[in-house]
């Protein structure tokens, strides 16, 4: 069986997987996203900047984490304290992730008690059906959170029939993996169920920058995640459903990169993610009813200073209606209101808790007329702890052809500070912090395979670590808005050709300008990235991909000062075999050339590894 994967990039990004047989080009379903507007359209009249990760490309690929998932997407990197399971950040355009809305299947996955936002390497790649990436300022129609974009990993519903897939790897690290999905469906119900679990001895999370990661104890990693998703068709117009996330995850770690044979450090993580929803269609109308809630525990074993364990509670409830004025405009029109709570205790037993609420009411208009195609943003937020706020997004798309297409947005954003940064257990509280505020701008053309979009943010009022008097004494310092703003530009240019009968390449590369306020460069942000890949399928029943990224210069500290933890190369591999109809092999190879690396300076990253391992379905 052959695959080629065919992209629509800039405006409206398209990457999907496209199934051949017996080289018969068949056309490729619509693909539908809902992250840009809250409702459910084609990819083909978005405005926005849009990647999709398709489950096809999940499946060929063998990634592990929805981190690695991400890291092959253009304008996307991470850093990482260590290997699997390690406290990781999420880097948009530039942006940190406590600036990126986190969702899973629509449900706000924020942990408050994490100061770089919250940290999704305990988030595996399992049951998903695709990972939508809006880039750009969305709080016009997210709200807080999503001032540099959004990130919905939505997990695959079930189709009509029973079906079923059982998966077994084994690899580096005595990493031991086991999958299993079931689900059901008919025209009344739908119902799946799916469990993963890793088990891994790893590697030492720290590691004196250029020393042999073997010379240290090893960090072990567990992680068991359980999904359930399931409908209930009351009749033609009407439904109700419900999701549930459930993630228990364990990861020895090293309490200082000075420090890599630390045996006594443990962090012990639990989330728990709740989502209920009513769907009634009448008429023109698509009302939605939804309530979500999200809990993080957070335990860090063996800890003797500073926070021992955290609870963060994050809740919301939502009513929209979707109005179909004509066949391809609608006007979405909402209200909502949510509460954020956190709760912590200290290693010397000292308690803390702070919360805050919210109320929203938004609207998003979109028109497709003829080759122009149009969308308006507008929303308020209430706040108990901060002024409110009214923040809005338009964006435009011009098809001058089939062939050839521009877009451009523009949107003002806002992110709220986390709990955490106003309680501040490691020095002195500030609950006079101000929520930053920003501009996005974008603009790009698309033709044929060949993309550029060049992008452009502006922060104010940016909320940061502050030392009023000796550096290293922490009793004083605390987090407050800083003058001045922070500027995040560059451009992105993507390209994939089948370059020949069955070999498909894809190259993206990114170019990031990420200033402060005195001109300086700010820590860990590649200047440049490159992406490439490489799909095979010359050869019956066998999928060869080749893939990686050069990551260019890029500084452990502010103004290019500290260690060098770019200018590195990464390539890795995955064969896939198809044994029968319902039975796979595959093997998969990271980093084929051993190149030695660090992402954080004194932190460790994976050798050469190798995967092998087996799916079964029905």
């Amino acid at each position: 069986m052959n695959k080629t994967i065919t992209t629509s990039l800039v405006a409206s990004f398209l990457l999907a997987t496209t199934q051949l047989q017996a080289n018969e080009t068949h056309e490729l379903s619509t693909i539908t996203v809902t992250s840009a507007t809250k409702t459910e359209q084609s990819i083909k009249d978005v405005t926005s900047n849009i990647n999709v990760i398709t489950k096809e490309e999940i499946e060929e690929k063998k990634f592990t984490t929805v981190l690695e998932a991400l890291n092959s997407v253009a304008g996307i990197s991470f850093s990482s304290n260590g290997g699997i399971g390690s406290t990781s950040s999420l880097n948009l355009r530039g942006s940190d992730n406590n600036r990126v809305l986190i969702l899973v299947d629509g449900i706000k996955y924020k942990d408050h008690s994490s100061i770089s936002g919250t940290d999704i390497a305990h988030v595996m790649i399992h049951n998903i059906e695709r990972i939508e990436i809006i880039k750009g300022a969305q709080s016009g129609i997210w709200g807080a959170d999503a001032a540099a974009g959004v990130i919905n990993i939505i997990t695959k519903k079930a189709n009509l029939g029973t079906h079923g897939n059982a998966t077994v790897e084994y690899g580096s690290f005595n990493t031991k993996k086991y999958e299993a999905m079931v689900s059901h469906g008919n025209q009344w119900f739908d119902f799946s169920l799916s469990a993963n679990k890793i088990d891994s001895n790893g590697f030492t999370t720290a590691a004196p920058r250029g020393e042999d990661i073997k010379k240290y104890e090893d960090d072990a990693y567990e992680n068991r995640t359980i999904n359930a998703k399931a409908n209930l068709y009351l009749n033609e117009n009407s439904k109700i459903g419900f999701n549930v996330v459930d993630i228990d995850a364990l990861k020895e770690y090293d309490s200082s990169a000075n420090n890599p044979n630390d045996t006594t450090m443990k962090n012990d993580t639990q989330s728990r993610l709740y989502g209920f929803y009513y769907n009634l269609a009448l008429g023109h109308h698509d009302i939605i009813i939804k309530y979500d809630q999200a809990k993080i525990e957070r335990d860090q074993i063996g800890t003797t200073w500073g926070i021992k364990y955290t609870h963060t509670k994050s809740k919301s409830v939502e009513l929209s209606d979707t109005f179909s004025y004509n066949e391809k405009d609608f006007l979405v029109l909402g209200v909502g209101k949510s509460e954020d709570k956190m709760n912590f205790i200290q290693a010397d037993q000292t308690v803390g808790d702070a919360q805050n609420k919210a109320k929203n009411i938004y609207l998003t208009n979109s028109n497709v007329l003829e080759n122009l195609i149009l969308t308006q943003s507008l929303r308020y937020d209430s706040f108990d702890n901060f002024n409110n706020k009214t923040t809005g997004k338009i964006g435009a798309k011009y098809n001058i052809n089939s062939d050839f297409s521009i877009s451009s947005n523009y949107g003002t954003a806002y992110s709220v500070p986390l709990l955490i940064q106003n309680i501040n257990p490691w020095g002195v509280s500030n609950m006079e912090i101000k929520p930053e505020e920003s501009k996005n701008f974008d603009i790009g053309f698309e033709y044929k395979n060949f993309s550029v979009t060049y992008f452009d943010q502006r922060i104010k009022n940016l909320i940061e670590w502050y030392d009023p008097n000796t550096p290293g004494n922490w009793n004083d310092d605390y987090y407050k808005n800083l003058d001045g703003k922070n500027r995040l530009k560059g451009f992105e240019i993507e390209y994939k050709k089948d370059i020949f009968e069955d070999t498909l390449l894809s190259l993206s590369y990114t170019k990031l300008s990420a200033k402060n306020k005195d001109n300086q460069f700010l820590a860990r942000r590649a200047k440049e990235n490159l992406k490439f890949g490489l799909d095979y399928y010359g050869i019956s029943n066998v999928h060869v991909a080749v893939f990686g990224e050069y990551v260019g210069s890029r500084f452990s500290n502010l103004d290019e000062q500290g260690e060098q933890t770019g200018r590195y190369t990464v390539w890795n591999t995955a064969l896939n075999y198809e044994i029968s109809k319902n039975l796979n092999a595959y093997v998969k190879l990271d980093n084929i050339t051993d190149k030695y690396y660090q992402t954080i300076d004194g932190y460790a990253t994976a050798p050469r590894s190798a995967y092998i391992g087996l799916k079964a379905s029905f």
